[in-house]
């Protein structure tokens, strides 16, 4: 992870931002626990609004990239962090959608300049679907979330917090396909207790806990566009085997609520995928000790401003 933070800054300089490290105490976010410490870490300013900057540009600046580009299956998050990478390096750029996905982070792809193609109805049909041109093409790929350098630029996020705080006591993080929850624990390891936070209706890591193994699962529901992955990466599987201890699910009544108590109280416009920490704490699935430091991963901003309404 540390060479995935030098390799951006000496070959793409300024194009990764440090994201704000915002420290509040329970009392300003609604909390019966009025004596925790609680860092909200803003990534949702990163570039292209999420925090899926990091890996997909350290996936390109460690390989060789052909003259046919790179081409990525996403729910939309890792497409628009992809198509940045690929337009700062000059280089062709092809994302493959479900229909599920919205149509601002839609819109915000071909603003990049990518080649978009949607179909399927969930982020696997669109995997399918990009594997198979990719034969064709010989693109480099990029994955959502199941490729090494991926996960370790998305570590980079854990080498900056503590750079910027310190280490908290515990960090709660949204898993999707697990790219994002993989490197934080991969960089804090026992140093801090890494939380795994799912929707109800997209249970990947609960579900692969349960059976002892990733497994399909159905996803649906509110934050269905970034966290859909059908089966947690086998790289943060094992990862996560190790080093985060509990898998905690949310309703998306809980989800919605928390998204648009940030919105309200605190003017950040973040997508429901951002939401789950602070739906944790606020509905109570995570119950923090006193005196806990706490840091939640606000993990995107690429929401319609409309649905926040």
């Amino acid at each position: 992870m540390e060479s995935a933070a030098r390799r951006a800054r000496e070959r793409t300089p300024g194009f990764l931002r440090e994201t704000p490290l915002w420290k509040l105490q329970g009392a300003a976010l609604g909390l019966a626990a009025r004596d925790v410490e609680v860092w909200l870490k803003l990534e949702q300013l990163q570039v292209s609004g999420s925090f899926k900057a990091r890996g997909m540009m350290n996936r390109l600046l460690a390989n060789d990239i052909p003259a046919s580009g790179v081409i990525v299956a996403s729910g939309g998050n890792a497409g628009i962090a992809t198509a940045a990478a690929a337009q700062a390096l000059g280089v062709h750029c092809e994302v493959f959608l479900p229909n599920v996905s919205s149509e601002a982070k839609r819109a915000r792809l071909r603003s990049l300049g990518a080649q978009v193609v949607v179909g399927g109805d969930a982020y696997a049909d669109a995997l399918a679907a990009c594997l198979a041109r990719q034969r064709e093409t010989g693109a480099l790929l990029t994955h959502a979330y199941d490729q090494p350098e991926v996960v370790a630029g998305a570590g980079t996020l854990g080498l900056e917090i503590e750079r910027q705080g310190g280490i908290p006591d515990s960090v709660l993080v949204s898993v999707g396909g697990g790219g994002l929850i993989g490197g934080l624990a991969a960089w804090f390891e026992s140093r801090a207790r890494v939380v795994a936070l799912e929707p109800e209706r997209a249970p990947t890591l609960f579900k692969a806990r349960e059976a002892g193994a990733p497994v399909d699962v159905e996803v649906g529901g509110i934050a269905a566009d970034s966290l859909g992955a059908r089966r947690i990466g086998s790289i943060s599987w094992d990862i996560t085997q190790r080093h985060v201890p509990e898998a905690l699910l949310l309703t998306d009544e809980a989800i919605r609520s928390a998204q648009l108590w940030l919105w309200k109280e605190l003017k950040l416009a973040v997508e429901p995928a951002a939401a789950l920490p602070l739906a944790a704490l606020q509905s109570g699935a995570y119950v923090p000790h006193s005196g806990e430091k706490l840091c939640l991963i606000v993990c995107g901003a690429n929401v319609d401003p409309a649905t926040l309404a």
